[in-house]
């Protein structure tokens, strides 16, 4: 295996699948079947998970809504999403434990450093909800954190596209693909890969991150196994 311990970081938007919002469960679904196989190969999978799909606290400061309410608004979403993620999991046998940088008790475990480690070793899947706890701080920015904290050894930020263009390939056919590229590359390129704040403490920390296509089966197995998959941001 190329990595022992993995942070998957998921988009909210990725879990509508086909619909216009909230979860699809065949996309639930075929997400818990991929993370499935990994564990099964003995690799520690923590999982940050947005939500987009539900709410955003941007877009709700767009409309008049206060920032900080809208963002508080956003951590709960991710809460909800790690929740269904976690029920899929555990629908296909994988030991799940949800924790979250807001206080719900009834809910989920709170954050805590060590026993989220202790879980990994254990072979459990943690998902971390909530976002940082904190309004103004992405989801990207809580993966870059929790994953240094666990000391995972990579980013791999699941996406709808296949790695990192010179522009995007959605909008400009002539775009091309990297397969490596280095932080300060990314930087003076002016490429998007996550906000400035987590990419900038990702780079400080000398965090690898993997951009890859989570949509195409079987791709999260292959990527973990050393294929190249994805574009890989370094040093």
């Amino acid at each position: 295996m190329q990595y022992k311990r993995i942070l998957l970081k998921l988009s909210g938007e990725a879990l509508m699948g086909e619909k216009q919002y909230g979860i699809d469960p065949i996309r639930l679904a075929e997400y818990a079947e991929e993370i499935k196989e990994v564990v099964a190969k003995g690799i520690e999978v923590a999982i940050v998970i947005g939500g987009g799909n539900i709410f955003r606290g941007v877009a709700g400061a767009a409309t008049g809504m206060d920032r900080v309410q809208g963002d508080h608004m956003g951590m709960l979403a991710t809460v909800i999403n790690g929740l269904a993620l976690q029920s899929a999991l555990e629908l296909k046998d994988v030991q799940t434990r949800l924790q979250t940088a807001i206080k719900i008790n009834e809910v989920a475990e709170p954050f805590i450093r060590r026993k989220a480690m202790r879980h990994l070793e254990k072979g459990r899947v943690v998902i971390f909800g909530g976002g940082t706890g904190n309004p103004y701080f992405t989801t990207d920015s809580a993966a870059v954190l929790r994953a240094i904290e666990i000391e995972a050894d990579v980013i791999l930020k699941g996406t709808r596209v296949d790695g990192i263009y010179t522009s995007d390939p959605e909008k400009d056919k002539t775009a091309t693909k990297f397969d490596t590229i280095s932080f300060k590359e990314v930087l003076n390129k002016g490429l998007k890969v996550m906000d400035t704040t987590a990419f900038t403490l990702s780079q400080e920390n000398e965090l690898p991150i993997v951009v890859f296509d989570m949509n195409t089966k079987g791709n999260l197995i292959k990527l973990v196994n050393g294929e190249n998959i994805g574009t890989v941001v370094n040093l």
